[in-house]
């Protein structure tokens, strides 16, 4: 697939280069705050059956006050080449990872929440550059990685309407400026549905989807123990883990006053999912240590983009409507994840299903917790688009 440009002479088509720097102010901000932390008491339970531990909580508080270097975390985003442009009225901000590789696939790649560009960033050199990490050169991606509206450095829609359907709307309008007409598309999460709307859009502009992540309902018929265990875990997600999705589809505004103005808030509410949805045996720094964590946290920290994020809860869970898809279509099924699925059950919603692959380990952050098997699924799936 050849890179071709387009030169438009309007300026709103125009793409800055928009690297990410925060303040000295708004970190000096941050310590201070963190200094102040006032800490509830401990919970009266021996597990995280309450929520994130007190003692949890604190080291990671303490680690982010003392030692965390978000310069350091700055300077990896600021590596691949950080831009912006205005789509349909919001600056959307993006990473761009252009192959070496001349007749690389271009592919956008869409995180979720409580996700970033930080989500993806372990993935995308390996992805854009598999001659220097150990691949095979046919298997390149020119690598572009978004950052939804409200979350990142990318515009908060002042009005309502930003929902899934309108962001794969512009990740078409974006992968057109950078030069892509035809392209492959990626996503989990959020990234799903963005990438289903992107899907059922099809060819020639979509040539095939990957999906980390397949929402089962509760309606669906289990024919398996497999089946049927993955009714449960989306039974016990609804009885014990989706208390923060009702708050963000019902009251986004309202837990953003929280989280925008306590840094511990903030962390507190995605230390929990990090502990529930990654792989681990108890704990989560096996799979994301506290600087993963804590380079997420702060991103979202410091562009205040605690209600702007959880709007498209309020904006899209309610509203959502799966697309039929005719493009081939590839699945990884990661074993912790929230939703678990059987290959029947992708076949059954999407019949161009060419790659289905249980993995055996990783959870619901792939391209972050385990990279090297999200590389090697998302080349997988996308192999056959060159034959």
């Amino acid at each position: 697939m050849k890179h071709h440009n387009h030169h438009s002479s309007a300026s709103s088509a125009s793409i800055q280069e928009h690297p990410i720097r925060f303040p000295e102010e708004a970190l000096a901000d941050l310590r201070e705050r963190l200094l102040r932390t006032r800490w509830p008491e401990k919970e009266t339970v021996s597990d995280w059956s309450q929520g994130v531990p007190l003692a949890q909580m604190q080291e990671l508080i303490y680690y982010w006050r003392d030692e965390y270097n978000w310069r350091e975390a700055e300077a990896r985003l600021n590596a691949f080449s950080p831009s912006s442009t205005q789509i349909d009225g919001l600056d959307i901000h993006f990473l761009h990872l252009r192959s070496p590789e001349p007749d690389a696939t271009p592919l956008v790649i869409t995180h979720g929440w409580p996700g970033s560009l930080f989500e993806i960033l372990k993935s995308a050199p390996a992805l854009a550059d598999p001659r220097a990490h150990g691949g095979d050169p046919k298997d390149a991606f020119h690598v572009v990685i978004p950052a939804m509206p409200g979350f990142g450095y990318s515009g908060k829609p002042a009005e309502t309407g930003w929902g899934y359907q309108r962001i794969a709307d512009a990740w078409v309008e974006l992968m057109h400026r950078l030069g892509y007409d035809q392209f492959v598309a990626q996503g989990g999460d959020w990234g799903y549905a963005i990438v289903n709307a992107l899907g059922a859009i099809g060819a020639p502009t979509v040539q095939a989807v990957h999906f980390n992540m397949f929402p089962i309902f509760a309606d669906m018929v289990a024919e398996t123990p497999a089946e049927q265990r993955a009714l449960q875990r989306l039974h016990d997600f609804h009885a014990n883990e989706s208390g923060y999705q009702i708050e963000q589809i019902q009251s986004p505004q309202t837990i953003g006053y929280a989280l925008t103005d306590s840094p511990v808030g903030q962390a507190a509410w995605f230390f929990e999912k990090y502990y529930q949805w990654t792989d681990h045996d108890g704990d989560p720094q096996q799979v994301l240590s506290y600087d993963d964590m804590l380079d997420n946290i702060t991103f979202y920290w410091l562009t205040a983009t605690a209600a702007s994020s959880a709007r498209i809860y309020w904006e899209s869970m309610r509203a959502f409507k799966e697309h039929p898809i005719a493009v081939p279509v590839g699945m990884s099924q990661f074993p912790k994840d929230i939703h678990l699925t059987s290959r029947r059950w992708v076949q059954q919603r999407y019949p161009t299903l060419l790659h289905y692959q249980e993995l055996e380990k990783g959870g619901h952050f792939p391209a972050w917790e385990q990279p090297e098997l999200f590389v090697q699924e998302v080349r997988a799936s996308f192999r056959h688009i060159r034959q």
